[in-house]
């Protein structure tokens, strides 16, 4: 048994399967959006059946993405000396199993949405074509960061999906919501790369515009981000826990761009990780309360 779960384990923290946190609180809410009455008013609980098999499509469809970018990177993670000490490169981890485990994943994700309705089913290829083009958009585009986002931007959309049946435009905000967030803070964690991204010929925005015009963009990005939540509460009529909640957020954006500067990035982890997880659990926790009662 240690033979399977070992590796198991390895490709866990290869894929830093703990920071599914980004994502899935984001996924929770489209789906508590989704299951309010027409015409706003405190909202309802979706099915612990939609619950589940969201969760479920969620984890299985981050974590194909996740391992098969440390598929598709293995050669520049193993030049690169911040991620030369990953797990495919020094060997921990074979790559047979990296494929296994990508392919499990994809199956998976495949399999929750056919429990979920047939629409999300439909879907499902197109969403892991999207996952998996991410990891070749960096060879030859400056929107790399952008379709990071829509990676995770589809979670929210997803989640309506799942538990409506349909794509309603009234998750778009959100969506796009999340494409800003995450393109924002994908710009300040590429900036730690510049001068490999230049060495090797991959594309990024602060390789192109340089570390402090893409701080720059990062915080219209973010700023972006926090107008399209408010459109969003007032579309759906929520109160003053949410607005309460975007005020948290803001000052947590704020806070994670003090702490990144273009001759210090030494803080840009903490920016990168900690900072944006409490982002996406603290909305979820102030517009869930504000949702349901």
């Amino acid at each position: 048994m240690s033979a399977v779960f070992r590796p198991l384990l390895t490709t866990l923290r290869m894929i830093k399967f703990e920071h599914a946190v980004f994502a899935l609180p984001f996924a929770l809410l489209g789906a508590l959006l989704a299951a309010r009455p027409a015409g706003g008013g405190a909202g309802g609980w979706p099915t612990a059946h939609q619950i589940f098999w969201i969760v479920v499509a969620m984890v299985g469809g981050r974590s194909a993405a996740m391992a098969f970018n440390r598929i598709a990177d293995l050669r520049y993670d193993a030049r690169n000396p911040r991620t030369a000490n990953r797990e495919l490169p020094t060997g921990k981890l074979s790559l047979g199993f990296a494929w296994t485990f990508t392919l499990v994943s994809a199956a998976v994700l495949v399999l929750a949405a056919g429990q979920l309705n047939p629409l999300a089913l439909k879907l499902s290829p197109l969403v892991l074509a999207i996952l998996f083009l991410y990891s070749f958009t960096k060879r030859f585009t400056l929107l790399t960061h952008w379709v990071l986002g829509l990676c995770l931007g589809m979670a929210p959309a997803g989640a309506w999906i799942a538990v409506r049946g349909r794509l309603d435009w009234e998750i778009l905000p959100l969506s796009l919501a999340v494409l800003f967030w995450v393109a924002g803070f994908d710009i300040i964690y590429a900036c730690q790369d510049v001068d490999f991204d230049r060495q090797v010929g991959l594309f990024s925005l602060p390789r192109r515009i340089g570390i402090a015009g893409a701080l720059w963009v990062s915080r219209l990005l973010h700023v972006t981000m926090l107008g399209l939540l408010v459109w969003l509460a007032h579309l759906a009529g929520l109160g003053a826990v949410a607005y309460g909640g975007l005020a948290v957020v803001a000052g947590l954006l704020a806070y994670e761009h003090s702490l990144v500067k273009p001759h210090d990035l030494s803080q840009v982890n903490a920016a990168f990780f900690t900072v944006n997880g409490y982002i996406s659990v603290l909305l979820l926790l102030f517009w869930g309360v504000d949702i349901l009662f």
